[in-house]
């Protein structure tokens, strides 16, 4: 199957030429990069949040292999629904999906479905693409979309991804990097708040996601009424990235949609973070 654009023209531009140029402008080509187990990315237009996301890319390493965790927006599909094959056509163009990562993750977990249909309109993992795209054109993806579930569902989920990775990674590890995954969270924050709401809610999310504890993230977000639309991947990337061994997560940039728009009465919060 060959998945169509669903929001090009809206959150980012549909020409190959004005895509390339925008997100040239939103990248930081000079910027120190490191390796990351995990990436933390917002996914509004890219006029809102395109510099955030511009921001954490340009940190780090892009490998051949990305995990793509994003929330599902329209409720088509399964609750943690894969699309294992195919590709994704973008304005750039095609994207392959890494169809034997896919199916590890679908071992690891009876909760992985194998299911295109949530990706079908989908826009929060399609707005990471051009990024990806952008530093490393190899690159292949596995698509998720994740929808609700209680922390026992995300831990499982978690340790299932960092089991396939292991089981990718491990047999063929080599010094070129080929071998490499990245977990790549699509996430918004706090939504339709005051900017001096957002921020201080936001605060407090992401100073849990900054000491690696997914569980305290989710109660946190939970008890503070924080609308943070990616919740439950950033929840599966955290405890990923924990049992891959991470150490330490910064926050490279942090912006509200105020800050584009000029009205501060309602806005929404975008993060970006690198989780190593």
């Amino acid at each position: 199957m060959i998945r169509k654009p669903a929001v090009a023209y809206q959150f980012y531009p549909g020409e190959p030429a004005a895509l390339k140029k925008t997100v040239e402008l939103m990248v930081k080509e000079k910027a120190v990069k490191e390796d990351a187990l995990a990436i933390i990315a917002p996914h509004a237009g890219y006029i809102y949040s395109g510099n955030v996301a511009g921001s954490v890319y340009s940190r780090v390493k892009i490998p051949d292999n990305i995990i793509l965790l994003g929330p599902n927006h329209t409720g088509l599909g399964e609750r943690a629904a894969i699309m294992p094959h195919g590709e994704w056509d973008m304005p750039f163009g095609k994207i392959k999906i890494n169809q034997e990562l896919a199916h590890l993750l679908i071992e690891e977990s009876h909760m992985f479905s194998d299911d295109s249909t949530a990706h079908i309109r989908e826009h929060s993992l399609e707005v990471q693409l051009p990024f990806i795209h952008h530093f490393n054109p190899t690159a292949s993806i596995v698509p998720i979309t994740i929808m609700y579930m209680d922390y026992e569902g995300c831990e499982d989920l978690g340790k299932a991804v960092a089991n396939a990775i292991r089981k990718y990674t491990y047999p063929r590890m080599s010094l070129s990097g080929k071998d490499k995954v990245l977990i790549a969270v699509s996430s918004d924050m706090n939504h339709y708040e005051s900017d001096a709401v957002t921020r201080k809610k936001d605060k407090k999310a992401i100073d849990k996601i900054l000491t690696l504890n997914p569980k305290a993230l989710m109660e946190t977000v939970s008890q503070e009424n924080i609308s943070m639309c990616g919740i439950i991947p950033a929840t599966i990337a955290l405890v990923a990235a924990k049992e891959l061994g991470a150490k330490k997560a910064e926050l490279i940039d942090y912006a509200t949609s105020g800050d584009t728009s000029g009205d501060y009465a309602h806005v929404v919060g975008y993060a970006g973070i690198l989780i190593k």
